[in-house]
């Protein structure tokens, strides 16, 4: 069943239960492409604007009230995602937004003129004052802001703050460094799991910084930046007050709104943020692959939680799999920075001509990485676990804990230490004994023990020792 609607170029059959009208219709005529539409994020987002739009054109004259109030009910209803269905248009469309901006335009339109009983036109009256151009990169930039600050971040503080207990929980289990995948020096665990919590932490800090750049709107330029049809210059900065009070979050102004609309750097600022993000996790999740792999022909080192069978043919395989989901969406994101990266560069004087695809592309980066971060710390990071005797063989029997020999024997003869320990398949201080280092009396057996002494090759203090020692800690002696 289909209702016939008109726009300023003629009649088009709409279904009779759309709640869009010709405009939407013939972009979803003139665009299936992918079959993707809008972020959910993005629909809200841009029922946000229109609803804090008609409360400020009613103060302005430009709605009748009673028009105003079912119109911001309306694009309530649209931010709460109500109405999702009814925006099908793709992602892959005119470049500056302005199918999906109609579409919000229009369904709004119909769910208002229902309420109110008489006519409700989407563009004389939902988009009254306002313009494609900067209506729709100002719901990304408010989609964005939300999405940084209500998911995102908190994802982020939650898997930090999972890394970091691990850190405390494996502060004294010592292990052997790798550098070049190559043994090296001792660490401890818990200083390799403080290093991914701090990664995480300084992701946090790089979108913090990015937010209040992304958080300027380009809304009040209308066409081209000059605000063209807005009742005055004080309407933008009141329709972004409302946008603020509706959301809780800071939004502003754009400082000049030929950049706000002729290009998007800001949001690639903020995709690149999301990359470098990416890449931590990717880090961190290759690292747990590792230590986790075996049980019997890998490192072993520690156990990752057995969440469901890894093979259809090997039985009792069990693998990586939220590691590996982890890696997945950090080559998503990376792609789909790539792909904003070349958007981002597609600004024509006044107009960005590629913003729904960077929408697209950020808003489902940032939703991933959320969603991932979780996942990460929920369902892997605090069910792991360390085989601390194996850890503690690895580091003790690896040749690079001849290091702290050098300054006796120097580094040629610690490297033939070295050397002959790894051939011969014995312990450095098999080798330094063996050399006469203790006999000559290069080294006493007490030196030599605590040189070899793998935990003070980490840096690290116990905890027992500083409490105990009141030079250490800045206080008295613990009874």
């Amino acid at each position: 069943m289909t209702r016939i609607e008109h726009d300023s170029m003629g009649e088009v059959e709409v279904p009779d239960l759309a709640k869009w009208r010709a405009q939407t219709q013939r972009a979803v005529e003139n665009f299936p492409v992918s079959g993707r539409g809008l972020e959910p994020a993005h629909i809200s987002a841009l029922g946000t604007v229109k609803a804090a739009a008609a409360v400020v054109n009613a103060s302005y004259g430009l709605l009748e009230a009673d028009m105003a109030a079912v119109i911001a009910e309306a694009a309530g209803e649209v931010a709460a995602n109500k109405w999702d269905e009814h925006f099908p248009v793709d992602v892959f469309q005119t470049g500056s937004g302005t199918s999906s901006n109609m579409n919000a335009n229009e369904v709004i339109a119909t769910l208002a003129e229902e309420r109110l009983g008489r006519a409700v036109h989407p563009n004389d009256h939902v988009n009254a004052a306002q313009s494609s151009n900067d209506v729709f990169p100002s719901s990304i930039h408010v989609a964005a802001v939300i999405e940084l600050t209500r998911n995102l971040t908190p994802a982020l503080e939650h898997l930090a703050t999972a890394l970091e207990s691990k850190s405390v929980e494996f502060a004294e289990v010592v292990k052997s460094g790798r550098t070049h995948l190559m043994d090296a020096t001792p660490v401890t665990l818990g200083q390799e799991f403080g290093g991914y919590a701090a990664q995480i932490e300084l992701g946090i800090e790089r979108l913090q910084s990015a937010l209040p750049r992304v958080a300027e709107l380009p809304l009040g330029g209308t066409a081209v930046g000059t605000g063209v049809n807005t009742p005055d210059r004080e309407w933008a900065g009141k329709v972004i007050a409302e946008i603020s009070r509706a959301t809780g979050l800071p939004f502003t102004e754009a400082r000049n709104h030929f950049e706000a609309q002729g290009a998007r750097d800001a949001l690639v600022e903020a995709s690149g943020v999301l990359k470098t993000i990416a890449v931590s996790l990717n880090k961190i999740a290759n690292d747990l692959r590792w230590m986790g792999s075996g049980p019997r022909t890998g490192l072993g080192e520690l156990n990752l939680p057995d969440l469901q069978p890894g093979s259809s043919i090997m039985p009792g395989k069990v693998n990586p799999v939220v590691p590996e989901a982890v890696t997945m969406v950090a080559a998503q994101v990376v792609g789909n920075d790539a792909t904003i990266t070349m958007a981002g560069a597609s600004g024509s004087f006044e107009l960005n001509v590629q913003m729904p695809v960077i929408a697209r592309n950020l808003l489902e980066s940032i939703r991933l990485l959320g969603n991932v971060s979780r996942l990460l710390a929920d369902r892997c990071v605090r069910g792991v676990t360390a085989n601390a005797d194996r850890l503690r063989e690895y580091a003790e029997s690896s040749p690079s804990i001849v290091t702290p020999l050098n300054r006796y024997v120097g580094y040629e003869e610690a490297a033939r230490i070295a050397k002959q320990a790894l051939q011969e398949r014995k312990t450095i201080r098999e080798v330094v004994v063996q050399r006469g280092h203790v006999a000559n009396g290069t080294l006493t057996e007490e030196q030599l023990d605590d040189l070899l002494d793998v935990l003070p090759m980490t840096g690290h203090i116990p905890e027992k020792a500083v409490m105990s020692d009141p030079h250490m800690g800045g206080g008295e002696p613990t009874p």
